[in-house]
């Protein structure tokens, strides 16, 4: 119509400002792309070659030999149980932690946020040195726990505690953003449509929540697996014991076996292998 005024509407600047801002020259885009790939290449992929290497450089005979080890069979037997046991406990901790943290109002919530995020800022070694001063025979409840033959410190209770302690945030840490990006709409219009507790939490939230759940309990597996630190200061390195994958490795590395510890490493890797390759395929189907 005659008259009518050209309008330049705010979205088409917006997306020509953020198209110019993101748009770069392929020199910059390449450098980019490379640099990332060659710390990619040096940090990742180049100790993972080393790794098969190393474990196979004595030939196959050599590489079953340290994996049949009844050593080396009992810590990966204690790393699976030790993983069986923590990663539950964790699950259903980081779940009701998630809950109660962004589902309620009450006194303390930033002091329990900064209790779940302790272990990130707490080193490892220190975490186990506690459960040391704590259950050790010179410890607080030392005498109490050798006077009725129950052993924590440099057996498995001790182990799991210590496991316990340096993976219990990752499952929570996963469902707190999440759960404060949903909101609590949903479960309020359960509510008012005469939903129980745990029918809204089995119907509402469990749903809502599976794959970040499940992306938590896969990180929470890998570290209870690899998780050294901590559990070489409470296990005692008891071989065939209280000895881990990890700590096993470095016994045998320390002794001069540097096939068998290269191939205990491997049989890490390939279970850090198998966690990523669940991860990526959880991150495909939450996409979708």
């Amino acid at each position: 119509m005659a008259g009518t005024v050209p309008m330049h509407t705010p979205k088409q600047k917006t997306g020509t400002a953020s198209s110019a801002a993101t748009n770069e020259s392929s020199v910059v885009k390449w450098v980019l792309i490379a640099a990332a790939g060659l710390v990619m290449l040096w940090l990742i992929a180049l100790p993972l070659i080393v790794v098969l290497t190393e474990a196979l450089k004595r030939g196959w005979d050599v590489y079953w030999a340290a994996l049949s080890d009844p050593d080396a069979a009992s810590a990966l037997r204690l790393t699976l149980l030790v993983a069986a046991i923590t990663v539950p406990l964790n699950t259903i901790f980081g779940v009701v932690a998630a809950w109660a943290v962004t589902k309620f109002r009450f006194r303390g919530k930033g002091f329990l946020i900064t209790l779940i995020d302790l272990p990130f800022a707490v080193s490892p070694v220190i975490g186990g040195l506690i459960f040391v001063l704590v259950f050790g025979s010179s410890g607080w409840f030392g005498s109490w726990l050798s006077d009725n033959d129950i052993k924590i410190v440099f057996a498995l209770p001790g182990i799991v505690l210590a496991t316990l302690f340096v993976t219990f945030p990752f499952v929570a840490r996963e469902l707190i953003p999440l759960m404060e990006d949903q909101g609590t709409q949903e479960e309020e219009a359960a509510i008012t449509l005469g939903a129980k507790g745990w029918q809204i939490f089995f119907r509402v939230t469990l749903p809502n929540i599976k794959w970040g759940l499940l992306y938590g309990i896969i990180l929470c597996n890998a570290r209870a697996m690899g998780e050294f630190g901590a559990v070489s200061v409470v296990s005692g390195r008891i071989r065939g014991e209280t000895n881990t994958l990890p700590l096993h490795v470095e016994i045998l590395y320390n002794e001069y076996q540097f096939s068998a510890s290269f191939a205990v490493a491997s049989l890490l890797l390939l279970l850090a292998l198998v966690t990523m390759i669940i991860k990526s395929w959880l991150l495909r189907k939450n996409a979708h």
